[in-house]
């Protein structure tokens, strides 16, 4: 897999000192109010472990599956619903779990999605934003990292299914999606 990599943007450490921080900074954002974290699998769910290590509060979690992506490096646009929530938002506190934040659709439908269910309230916390045209204008509540508009994969991010265990965020070569994303 390493010669797959062009170069790696965030490395290991970097991603673990900002992630205490997240977690740290909703902790204390959050006293008393033990929030509902959801996390948007699959790409989320190592972000999700690490933060929710880092939390000192009371909080609980729940996993839902959007799909947008494919086995392409851009999103398709089309947001579909593959796996909702098991637990009930109502009156909860909601801070969705994205790994990336790059045309907005994703957040933007789930956001509306939790929102018909009546939260206390409904925020976001992203590991990645990626430093491109967003065609859906939305507020980040909490950001990891403002990238470069470059395909990357690592710490749960994925090409075609692989890449996902790296500990660290990267660019692959180019000719490794181009030959299989068209």
């Amino acid at each position: 897999m390493n010669n797959d990599i062009e170069k790696i943007l965030l490395s290991q450490e970097q991603i673990e000192t900002r992630v205490k921080e997240l977690g740290a900074q909703i902790s204390q954002d959050y006293v008393g109010k033990n929030p509902l974290l959801i996390s948007v699998l699959k790409g989320s769910i190592i972000f999700l472990s690490d933060l929710l290590r880092h939390m000192t509060i009371p909080c609980t979690f729940d996993l839902m599956t959007v799909s947008s992506y494919g086995k392409k490096t851009k999103s398709s646009g089309s947001v579909k619903l593959v796996m909702d929530l098991k637990q009930d938002v109502a009156g909860q506190h909601i801070i969705i779990i994205e790994d990336i934040f790059d045309t907005g659709k994703t957040i933007y439908y789930i956001l509306e999605h939790i929102k018909l269910r009546n939260p206390a309230s409904a925020k976001t916390c992203v590991l990645l934003n990626k430093q491109c045209p967003h065609e859906m204008n939305i507020q980040l509540d909490y950001i990891g990292f403002d990238i470069p508009n470059e395909f990357v994969v690592g710490y749960g991010l994925d090409f075609g299914e692989l890449y996902r265990n790296l500990p660290y965020v990267c660019v692959l070569k180019p000719q490794i999606y181009q030959k299989q994303s068209t």
